[in-house]
């Protein structure tokens, strides 16, 4: 059995990171190119409808994610801490309960939804050209959200003991196969937005199957049993606790997308909810890498917090913000560069293509600052500190971009919403700054950050 865990507290920082983040990186990106193969496919055999249709969809899914993240957050950061103070029943016990939780709130979320399904597609912002398509798409992927939760909450479980080639594979093999039979249904079998949602929840279950059977088959330090899978409430607590970041990022997310796609709808009607929808798709997976960062990072600093190598976390985080900036800098430039070129891969109508290139130009403007962003949260969350991880995951989202799309458009119309983004993005930098500078500056006394955070309470 091979031992991952003893290494996040020995082996060199950055070559550690690098193991870790690497294949976490990749394996991201893979997954997202079902993301962009399923857009680009209905874009292209069906329609900027359909793509509208994915879009309002999306924040469904969104939801489903913040419930896998949530857990896998907690759940991958009680493993870590608990393996690098010795803990080794304490970790089984959290990789059960995470097991369990996420299986049974995904199928509680989906039958729930499923009831509602027309009424919420209202409600999500659909269009009537829309709504036929969100209908189809939701139906199938509600059904399978089981598979599609466990297979996220699972890829955190397993890279907390420090084993990120697993994970890789898992998501690597469903997001592959996810792009194929994305090609078949949809450009073969006409399957529309109905096959799109099929080859996501066809490939997430082969995904979780395989998570399933290494654990089954003892290729992990740790092992799932009967008796861990037995909801523990203070577990749950504090799983929901450390991932409240997570959390309530990813439902403001969701939130902020159907409040985004109402206003679309008001204001650009269709074409701009395709368009958008396109934009977010794209920043998603253009960003991909600096989340594989935090993902390679977040191991170490629980780790190295459980064993109180503060100094060495230290190290992790400073080493994440210069990698995700320079990142960050890339990005932008390039959508700068070329914002027609990127529309081009997943619309043929020239008149929703030209609606997102003015639109990314403007949302490009203050996106160099959002990778020090993504770093503060994760090390937050990996230190098991919910409050700053929560304000930060909601300041964003809530408190500045859904005030700045109500207000803006009422002056300027729709360049108003575009231009909430820069705004929001640039005010929350300034506060994540702040946020970040005490917790580096605990690291480099040797303090415990918690006590440094309560002190300034």
């Amino acid at each position: 059995m091979p031992d991952y865990s003893s290494r996040l507290g020995t082996e060199r920082v950055s070559t550690l990171l690098t193991r870790l983040a690497a294949p976490a990186t990749a394996a991201l990106l893979v997954n997202a190119a079902y993301n962009l193969a399923d857009t680009a496919a209905l874009g292209y055999w069906v329609g900027s409808e359909a793509v509208a249709g994915l879009a309002v969809s999306f924040s469904v899914q969104i939801f489903l994610m913040a419930i896998a993240q949530t857990i896998g957050i907690g759940g991958a950061s009680i493993i870590s801490r608990s393996l690098g103070a010795g803990d080794r029943d304490r970790a089984e016990l959290g990789l059960g309960n995470a097991v369990s939780l996420s299986l049974g709130l995904s199928a509680i979320v989906a039958i729930a939804c499923l009831v509602l399904i027309r009424s919420a597609a209202h409600v999500l912002g659909a269009t009537p050209e829309a709504l036929p398509h969100v209908v189809d798409y939701l139906t199938v992927i509600l059904i399978g959200s089981p598979f599609f939760v466990f297979s996220m909450t699972g890829n955190f479980l397993v890279r907390a003991e420090g084993d990120a080639r697993t994970a890789m594979i898992a998501m690597a093999a469903g997001s592959g196969l996810n792009i194929v039979l994305d090609l078949a249904f949809i450009g073969y079998y006409s399957m529309g937005t109905r096959g799109a949602a099929l080859a996501t929840i066809i490939a997430q279950g082969i995904a979780a199957i395989y998570i399933g059977l290494h654990y089954r088959r003892g290729k992990s330090e740790l092992r799932i049993r009967l008796r861990d899978l037995k909801p523990r409430w203070e577990l749950a607590v504090e799983m929901f606790r450390i991932g409240s970041g997570s959390f309530a990022r990813m439902v403001a997310g969701s939130f902020a997308v159907v409040f985004l796609n109402r206003s679309l709808g008001f204001y650009g009607g269709t074409p701009a909810i395709a368009a958008y929808g396109v934009i977010n798709r794209l920043f998603m997976v253009l960003f991909l890498p600096m989340f594989g960062v935090i993902q390679g990072m977040m191991p170490i600093v629980g780790y190295s917090y459980g064993a109180g190598l503060m100094p060495r976390a230290r190290e992790a985080v400073r080493l994440s913000i210069w990698i995700t900036t320079a990142f960050s800098v890339l990005v932008s430039a390039l959508l700068l560069l070329f914002p027609h070129g990127f529309m081009r891969i997943f619309l043929r109508d020239p008149e929703v293509v030209a609606l997102g290139a003015r639109a990314i130009r403007i949302i490009v403007i203050a996106l160099p600052t959002v990778g020090f962003q993504i770093v503060a949260g994760g090390m937050y969350q990996a230190l098991g500190h919910a409050l700053p991880a929560f304000i930060l995951a909601v300041l964003r989202q809530v408190i500045l971009l859904i005030p700045l799309v109500f207000i803006l458009p009422r002056f300027i119309g729709l360049p108003g919403i575009w231009t909430a983004f820069p705004i929001a993005d640039g005010l929350a930098a300034v506060v994540t700054a702040v946020l970040m500078a005490r917790l580096l500056k605990a690291f480099r006394a040797g303090i415990d950050p918690r006590a440094v955070d309560s002190s300034n309470s």
